[in-house]
């Protein structure tokens, strides 16, 4: 019982009459000294150390480390051998050092018990671990900070951390980066040892910090498992990847707006966007440049995370912007995948290509128009004309053959109404005179739709810019000519020019072609009027001799109502 209360008697001073020193002094042998040391052991401060104790013939009688704990005490207030009370002072952190104590300044003339004879000098060797004192406050030290700090830590934030957490002897107990995550906790509400609460104060993102914890702000006489003893101090090394406040909306910066800007999206638009995604401290988890392609979605309508669905309203098209999204807005505690860890704050900068609407129709803005404009193109006319197509961003696809307006060798054309060209451009084509110029723009639903063309991205927004060169008035679908006035009454003998009963091909291709050049007909655009003209006479020649009789000849008009009639 006696040998079990030995350490007990080593570290508190004596109370044995004649214990008191009188005479003499320790001797001190510093033989192992670390070259930094920032504070020396003072009277009143508290010491964690290891040590052995032998007497003058080298002989061990305790040792901390067979027991495989550090002792710990005051200085300065008798909790201490006196002999150890002086040795101990000026001590730094690591050092190593021999305090011979003389018996006076030990056990004196007593000893103690069987295991420390009376009279006895001792050698303590000694290694301090930790110092500390209880006016000691929490120490920071700022080791890099980023140049731009919009915002700091206070009390009620969430912050993510990495860290490396040590002893104050350098013996390293825990790490973030060990376990390949940060370190996420509320500030200031109690989830944190009241040492880091404090010490992550003021810290800004990207920011790396040191913080030295006393033990009563940190684990105190518990200590934590068995990496932190007790009453140790704690040595952080902190790197702050994150910061919100549970009650933070999303923030809005660094926008470029158009000059020009005719709308600005709202809840129900589809979108497509460019954008870099990065967290913070500026790290990128994804970017839709690197693949090349466009984000699509519809905005306002949750298809995607609440932060970027309000963000991306109230846009202009070709807008850039800074959306910064808290976690309570993005992807939350859970995080997405391995890229986006739990209660990430998301910062994506946005570039908008374009936007529409699904009830969106086609828009036309006439930039110049002739003053004269007796004909404007309509359903089945066959048209000429130059044009310039471009996305909303400017971007041009050459595999459109595009075309100088200046270019007039190299026109387009075709039939309005006959399904020659997307719908939105068929629209946008009608109504023009000749020589006028206009911008087109149309929604993917009536251009190219959500799987594009080549050369041109699903869902665009397409602008045309048009000048209509030529107009050729047209038929209805299913003739190739009519008559612009009446026909004659006697539409037979107008055209038997020989007035012989019969009208032969060369008879009916010159009665027709009179009828075009005097304005009173019309054959169908961009077919060959030969051809026209054969296959008219094939039509009414019904018996197929060569020739036309009064009998066969009948108007479309007529022969559509014998039809319907029939049918009917």
């Amino acid at each position: 019982m006696f040998a079990s209360s030995l350490l007990l008697l080593l570290l508190k001073a004596c109370t044995y009459v004649g214990c008191n020193p009188t005479i003499g002094d320790v001797v001190v042998d510093r033989y192992s000294i670390p070259i930094l040391c920032p504070r020396e052991v003072k009277s009143g401060d508290y010491v964690r150390y290891h040590y052995n104790v032998t007497f003058q013939d080298g002989k061990t009688f305790d040792s901390s480390y067979e027991r495989g704990a550090a002792s710990v005490g005051q200085t300065g207030q008798g909790r201490l051998i006196a002999g150890i009370d002086k040795g101990i002072l000026g001590m730094c952190v690591n050092e190593k050092r021999k305090v011979t104590v003389p018996p006076h300044l030990a056990y004196g003339s007593l000893g103690a018990g069987d295991v420390v004879p009376p009279d006895s000098t001792l050698v303590f060797d000694l290694m301090l671990l930790d110092m500390w004192n209880k006016a000691d406050l929490v120490v920071t030290e700022t080791v890099s900070s980023p140049r731009d700090c919009k915002r700091s830590v206070k009390r009620t934030d969430f912050v993510r951390y990495h860290f490396n957490g040590t002893l104050l002897d350098g013996t390293p107990f825990d790490s973030s980066y060990n376990k390949g995550q940060t370190h996420d906790s509320l500030v200031g509400e109690g989830w944190l040892i009241k040492g880091m609460d404090e010490g992550i104060l003021g810290m800004c993102v990207g920011e790396t910090r040191n913080i030295i914890i006393p033990p009563f702000l940190a684990y105190g006489e518990k200590g934590s498992g068995k990496e932190i003893p007790s009453q140790a101090t704690l040595v952080f090394n902190v790197l702050l990847a994150d910061l919100h406040n549970p009650k933070d909306d999303i923030t809005v910066e660094n926008q470029v707006v158009p000059e020009a800007c005719a709308r600005k999206s709202v809840a129900g638009d589809y979108m497509r966007y460019h954008y870099n995604g990065t967290f913070l401290n500026g790290v990128t988890f994804d970017t839709s440049y690197q693949r090349n392609n466009t984000y699509n979605t519809y905005i306002g309508m949750g298809y995607v995370i609440s932060g970027m669905d309000k963000g991306l309203q109230g846009v202009c098209i070709g807008e850039r912007r800074r959306v910064t999204l808290p976690p309570h807005m993005a992807y939350g505690e859970q995080g997405a995948g391995k890229d986006i860890p739990g209660s990430a704050v998301l910062v994506f900068d946005i570039h908008v290509i374009d936007f529409h609407n699904p009830k969106d129709s086609v828009e036309v803005h006439v930039t110049h128009k002739p003053e004269v404009c007796n004909l404007t193109s309509d359903v089945d006319d066959l048209i000429h004309y130059h044009y310039n197509c471009s996305l909303l961003d400017g971007t041009r696809w050459k595999t459109m053959q595009l075309t100088d307006m200046s270019d007039y060798d190299n026109l387009q054309d075709t039939v309005l109404g006959a399904d020659k060209v997307i719908d939105g451009l068929d629209e946008g084509l009608r109504g023009m005179c000749v020589g006028e110029r206009r911008t087109v723009i149309i929604p993917p639903h009536l251009g190219h739709g959500e799987k594009g063309a080549t050369g041109v991205p699903g869902s665009a927004v397409l602008h045309f810019e048009l000048e209509l060169m030529d107009l050729q008035k047209g038929v209805p679908e299913g003739y190739l000519f009519v008559w612009v006035e009446d026909a004659p009454l006697e539409l037979f003998q107008a055209m038997d020019i020989n007035q012989n009963g019969e009208v032969p091909i060369e008879e009916f291709g010159e009665f027709i072609m009179l009828q075009v050049a005097e304005g009173k007909g019309r054959m169908k655009p961009g077919v060959d009027p030969e051809e026209i003209i054969a296959d008219m006479f094939r039509n009414q020649d019904r018996n197929k001799d060569g020739v036309i009789v009064a009998e066969e000849l009948k108007l479309k008009v007529e022969e559509d109502k014998e039809r319907m009639h029939e049918e009917l």
